[in-house]
C-alpha cells in the first residue's frame, strides 16, 4: 500500500488527546498557507483564537496571521507543544526527525496525513503522535465534552 494510502496503525486515546489538547500552548504549524481558503489557514486561525500560540512554518511566506514564518521547524527558536503537519506524506519523515531532535511534545498529522514509520521513530522518541484528525474538529470536540465556553 502506498504511503497516501496508509491506514494509521496506533491511536492515541481520546483521553491522551484531551490532555494533549489541555496542556498545549505552542502550536507549529508546518504547511500554514497564507490563504484563508486554505485548511491550514482556518485551522491555525482557530488555534489561534482559542489562545494557543501558533508558529508558522513555510518556505514561501514571510508572515501570516500576524506572525513570523519560519522557513523550516529547525529554525524555530524554541521547542513546541505541538508540530501540527499540513503537508503530504512524504514530507512526514523528515518533519518528524527535526520534532525529535527539537525536543517537540507531540506530532498531529491533520486529515488524510498517514505515516505509520515516521509515527513510530516519534513514538519510540517519546513523542505523542495523533494521525489522519483534524485539530480544530478534536478541539471542538473537546471543548464541547468539557462543556467549555467560547
Amino acid at each position: 500500500m502506498a504511503p497516501e494510502c496508509e491506514l494509521p496503525r496506533f491511536q492515541p486515546s481520546s483521553e491522551e488527546i484531551r490532555a494533549l489538547l489541555a496542556r498545549a500552548r505552542t502550536i507549529a504549524v508546518v504547511g500554514l498557507s497564507d490563504k484563508p481558503d486554505r485548511d491550514s489557514y482556518r485551522v491555525a486561525r482557530y488555534l489561534l483564537d482559542q489562545g494557543y500560540e501558533i508558529i508558522p512554518v513555510n518556505p514561501n511566506i514571510r508572515e501570516v496571521l500576524g506572525r513570523r514564518a519560519w522557513a523550516d521547524l529547525r529554525e524555530v527558536p524554541h521547542p513546541v507543544d505541538i508540530v501540527d503537519i499540513f503537508r503530504r506524506p512524504e514530507a512526514v519523515p523528515e518533519i518528524v526527525e527535526a520534532a525529535i531532535a527539537r525536543r517537540d511534545g507531540a506530532i498531529w498529522m491533520q486529515e488524510g496525513i498517514v505515516h505509520n514509520a515516521a509515527a513510530e521513530r516519534a513514538r519510540a522518541a517519546g513523542l505523542l503522535v495523533v494521525m489522519n484528525r483534524c485539530l480544530l474538529k478534536e478541539h471542538r470536540r473537546w471543548r464541547q465534552e468539557s462543556g467549555a465556553q467560547g
